[in-house]
Formats: C-alpha cells, sequence, structure tokens
C-alpha cells in the first residue's frame, strides 16, 4: 500500500488522484502492420473497461454500505446509497453508448491481439454478482490470489437480499424460517410464504420504497446485462468471445434471471 501524500504546497489535485500513475495504465498491446503502431481503437476499449473496473469498486463499496445500514436498522441511509448504487448502473449503461460508437472492422483491427483476456475474468463483477446472490455462474477456481480469495470470502457471506430479510425478521415481519437460515452460497429462489408478508406489508410507504429501490437495483443490473449482449452481437455477431467463452450465446442464457425474484412475483398480487 502507498504511503499516504502529506497535505502541504505541494499537495495538487494530479498528485491527490495520481493522475501520472493513472494515465499510465492505458498501454496497448495491438500492432497496425502497415504503421508498426498500435491500433487507435484500442485505446478506446481499454479506458472504457477500466473505468467499469472503477465502477465496479465503487458500486462493491456502496452496497457493502447498504449491508451494514440494513443490518443496523438505518433504513433511510440504506435507501441513499442504493439510489447512488443505480446513478452508477445507469452511467455503466451510457458507456455502453460509446462503445457502440466502434464498429466491428475496428474491433476487429486489434481483437486478435486480447489472446485469452476475457471480461468473464473480472473478478469486482463476479464479486457483484456474489453480493447480489447470484452465485452459480463461475467456478471460483478460475481465480486466484487475491481475486480467489476475495471471491471465496463473497461466496461464503450473506447477501444484500439476506440482510434485507433478517432486518424484517428483526422488525417483527412474518418470515419463513427457511429464509432465515437458507443455505448462503445458493442462488436465491421465490418464497411464496415471504411473498404474502412482503404484499400485507406494502401499504407502509417506507418499506413499499425501499422494495421498490431494491427492484430497481435488480432492473438495472438486467438491463446493463441486455445492453451487454447487444453490444457483444453488434461487434462481433455470433463469433466466439476472447478467452475461448461462447460470446453473445452464453451472455444472453443470463438474461432475465432477477437477483430478487420475490420482488418481481410479488407484482401479480396488486
Amino acid at each position: 500500500m502507498s504511503m499516504p501524500l502529506e497535505n502541504g504546497d505541494d499537495f495538487t489535485y494530479g498528485n491527490y488522484l495520481r493522475v501520472p500513475e493513472l494515465l499510465s495504465l492505458q498501454r496497448r498491446v495491438s500492432v497496425d502492420p502497415a504503421t508498426g503502431e498500435p491500433e487507435h481503437d484500442e485505446m478506446l476499449f481499454i479506458i472504457i473497461h477500466q473505468v467499469y473496473e472503477l465502477w465496479f469498486k465503487q458500486m462493491l463499496h456502496e452496497l457493502d454500505l447498504v449491508v451494514v445500514h440494513l443490518n443496523d436498522h438505518k433504513r433511510a441511509s440504506a435507501s441513499h446509497h442504493l439510489k447512488r448504487s443505480l446513478k452508477i448502473l445507469k452511467t455503466l449503461v451510457g458507456q455502453i453508448d460509446i462503445l457502440e460508437t466502434m464498429t466491428p472492422a475496428e474491433f476487429a483491427s486489434f481483437r486478435s491481439f486480447l489472446a485469452n483476456a476475457s471480461g468473464f475474468q473480472s473478478a469486482q463483477f463476479r464479486e457483484l454478482e456474489f453480493l447480489l446472490g447470484i452465485k452459480d455462474r463461475v467456478a471460483i477456481e478460475w481465480f486466484k490470489g487475491n481475486e480467489g480469495e476475495r471471491l471465496a470470502a463473497r461466496h461464503a457471506a450473506p447477501t444484500l437480499w439476506d440482510a434485507f430479510v433478517r432486518m424484517l425478521a428483526r422488525d417483527g415481519f412474518n418470515v419463513p424460517i427457511d429464509l432465515l437460515e437458507r443455505d448462503v452460497t445458493e442462488r436465491i429462489v421465490e418464497s411464496p410464504g415471504f411473498q404474502a408478508t412482503i404484499v400485507e406489508r406494502y401499504a407502509d410507504d417506507r418499506f413499499a420504497n425501499l422494495c421498490e429501490t431494491l427492484t430497481d437495483l435488480d432492473e438495472g443490473i438486467q438491463e446493463w446485462r441486455y445492453r451487454h449482449v447487444m453490444m457483444v452481437r453488434r461487434t462481433i455477431g455470433t463469433k466466439p468471445g476472447t478467452g475461448g467463452s461462447d460470446g453473445a450465446s452464453y451472455l444472453a442464457t443470463t438474461l432475465f434471471q432477477p437477483a430478487f425474484p420475490d420482488l418481481w412475483a410479488i407484482r401479480t398480487a396488486f
């Protein structure tokens, strides 16, 4: 870990944000055979994905705090940081518009240089999935070292949904015991008994607003997945993805699988 900077006369915007170091991280690996220089569009690809990783880091930072607030019965603070996470998700989706300015030919000009590098290897996005209870899509063994350790810890930990459910149980809500004692390493499944409790309490505006904000988060993740699938289809069609992945065909299997299924199932009850 680097030492903190001294807050003195030389404490500037640039050294506070580590701008020189940050701007040194965009290292292209491609080579244009005509000029011998790196391909122009690789820079956009690198920056977009580095920014994704920064936003994933911030979302984990926010949602971990949401879990703390739910455990401490601080519903208003939990909702506030959930809403911040929603704004970040909208930014993630908006970045796809920028990436889609790259034509298939422009991407193809440097794609082969990516070798086995693939978005499937984003440990932070896998952490985000695990935090939301989506724990059945990746083998932890794919990741080594610190990334593997972080994922193993996330996999074993209760999810955001578990924190929400346990908060309601402490508040006297009728929560089925199997939901409170569920295996947190498994994907979240519907609980008809809990759905009845949610519907019964929906007249409470504060409770309903928290549920709707959680639904917004779930929908935001699904929106990002959909835009990601369409971007991949637009860029490489049905070809396999980098690193030997199935590309768009695999990504399509992740669509319409909500993290919080109870919040979707209750819609027919009103």
